[in-house]
């Protein structure tokens, strides 16, 4: 009985024993697949971070290179801007050369005649102190002769002569004028142009700079952005240069074509009202404008055409004509500046039976030429001609473009019409900047000139100064000393004063007789 309770308990212990045994093993064997689980783990893990930095480095390269390109096409373009720059300045040099040879010929001329003169002038002093002894002997002889002194002869012929000769004068210039008038339907068509084609003047531009107002300076910061991204993606897109320095609550936009200069300006005015300002947001907004500032432009071309009346035009000077909008001449708008010589030359041409539809086109596109002077080489005049002759403009609209500034002479009589009324146009009250104060300086000359001589009681400076009106004393001037007091009068503008244009001078004799009915 002891040996079967001894032999099952060796038994159970070596159940026990090779339970652990057993159990040791099996656990072992978990362990190792687990590590070997875990290796695996890591060295995917391992595996795919070298993958995702490969592929991190190669990203960043590309941003790199891509960045590179487009800073490098930026400088490609601000070289190549400079060069047309530099061109464009080389160019105006040799002109400005070539005109001061020519002054220093035109002054060396001046010298030799001033020495001619010179000369002459000693010669007439000699022969006038010859004259002046033999007057002096003549003299003593005539008073010797009639009891007279020289003052007292001298005195008594000039009120005779006096007398006489006013009456005589004023005849004269009364009956010359009405011969004048009896001719001027003869000639009035020659006399008419050859007056408007004399009194053309030059026209240049100004105005290279835009502002846009800001609401606060913070703004500045967002415009510049990031390391200068906002502003050079500005410029980069528009061509515009901006400004920033410390003017309160404005940025400068400066650029010599008034288009880029619109378009740069409405949209950095939409960023501001926007707040979203980032290189993206940037180049939506410019494309947008863009477009917009287009077709703003042909709306102001085909409102030009439509306003003039001249019918069907090409749709590419339509759009040159809208761009005139954004060109100032002396502060006159141009395109406004085309439309009153469209009008002027109509009506001067239907003055003299010349035709008028055909008077209104060469007058609206006399200037066409400074739409594109920013961006083609040579004057506008040029760049008009060659522009009208590409769209096969009449022949009298080309001679129109090339002499209303008077550097060619005109070939057609639409031509002398366009002349003169671009100049009128230019010289009419208003039209263009000057100061204030020599506007009411030069008209109270002009009062004061016409003031002066005698029988006048009153005088008018009207018109903006075109016109002086003088009121005069009935029982002093006549009406036939009237016109000899006009001419005195005009002689005396023309010697004292410097002003534009004609001034016209109405003299005004009036006779009122009063009673009172009781």
């Amino acid at each position: 009985m002891i040996e079967l309770i001894v032999s099952g308990l060796l038994l159970l212990i070596v159940g026990i024993v090779a339970g652990i045994v057993i159990r040791a093993i099996v656990v072992e064997k978990g362990f190792d697949k687990a590590q070997t689980q875990a290796k695996k783990i890591v060295d995917d893990a391992i595996k795919n971070a070298e993958q995702n930095k490969k592929q991190s480095l190669l990203e960043t390269k590309q941003e790199i290179h891509n960045l590179r390109k487009d800073f490098d096409e930026e400088i490609k373009e601000r070289k190549k801007e400079i060069s047309n720059q530099e061109n464009k300045l080389f160019q105006r040099e040799k002109v400005l050369d070539n005109r001061a040879v020519n002054l220093d010929k035109r002054e060396s001329n001046i010298d030799r005649k001033e020495e001619s003169i010179e000369q002459k002038k000693r010669s007439l002093e000699d022969k006038n102190s010859k004259l002046d002894r033999l007057i002096e002997e003549q003299n003593e002889k005539l008073e010797s002769i009639a009891g007279y002194t020289s003052d007292e002869a001298k005195e008594l012929i000039f009120k005779r002569v006096e007398s006489e000769m006013s009456q005589e004068i004023a005849q004269f210039i009364k009956e010359e004028e009405e011969k004048a008038k009896n001719e001027v339907d003869k000639k009035s068509k020659q006399l008419m142009a050859s007056a408007m084609q004399k009194y053309a003047q030059d026209v240049t531009s100004e105005g290279t700079v835009s502002v846009v107002s800001l609401p606060n300076d913070d703004m500045k910061g967002r415009i510049i952005g990031r390391e200068g991204r906002n502003i050079r993606t500005i410029e980069a897109l528009t061509g515009v240069d901006l400004i920033i320095d410390d003017t309160p609550e404005a940025v400068v936009l400066s650029g010599f074509d008034p288009v880029r200069r619109e378009i740069a300006k409405r949209s950095l005015e939409a960023l501001v009202s926007d707040g979203r300002i980032h290189p993206g947001r940037i180049e939506e907004v410019v494309e947008k404008m863009r477009e917009e500032v287009d077709r703003f432009i042909r709306d102001k071309g085909e409102e030009a055409v439509f306003e003039v009346g001249i019918g069907k035009i090409h749709p590419d000077l339509v759009k040159l004509l809208g761009r005139l909008h954004f060109r100032t001449s002396y502060g006159q708008n141009v395109l406004q500046h085309s439309i009153e010589c469209a009008f002027l030359a109509g009506k001067l041409a239907a003055e003299i039976g010349e035709d008028e539809i055909l008077a209104r086109r060469a007058a609206l596109l006399h200037d066409i030429g400074k739409a594109v002077d920013h961006e083609v080489e040579g004057s506008h005049v040029e760049i008009g001609e060659n522009t009208a002759a590409r769209y096969k403009e009449p022949k009298a609209v080309l001679d129109a473009i090339r002499s209303h500034h008077g550097e060619v002479e005109a070939e057609t009589l639409i031509g002398v019409l366009v002349a003169a009324s671009d100049a009128l146009s230019a010289a009419r009250p208003g039209a263009r900047s000057e100061s204030l104060d020599n506007y009411i300086k030069r008209l109270e000359q002009l009062e004061s000139v016409s003031s002066k001589h005698e029988g006048v009681e009153q005088a008018y400076a009207i018109q903006a100064g075109r016109e002086v009106r003088v009121l005069v004393k009935p029982d002093k001037v006549d009406d036939t000393l009237a016109h000899k007091l006009a001419r005195d009068i005009k002689a005396d503008i023309e010697k004292q004063l410097s002003y534009p244009g004609t001034i016209k001078v109405t003299v005004i004799r009036e006779t009122r007789a009063q009673d009172v009915a009781k």
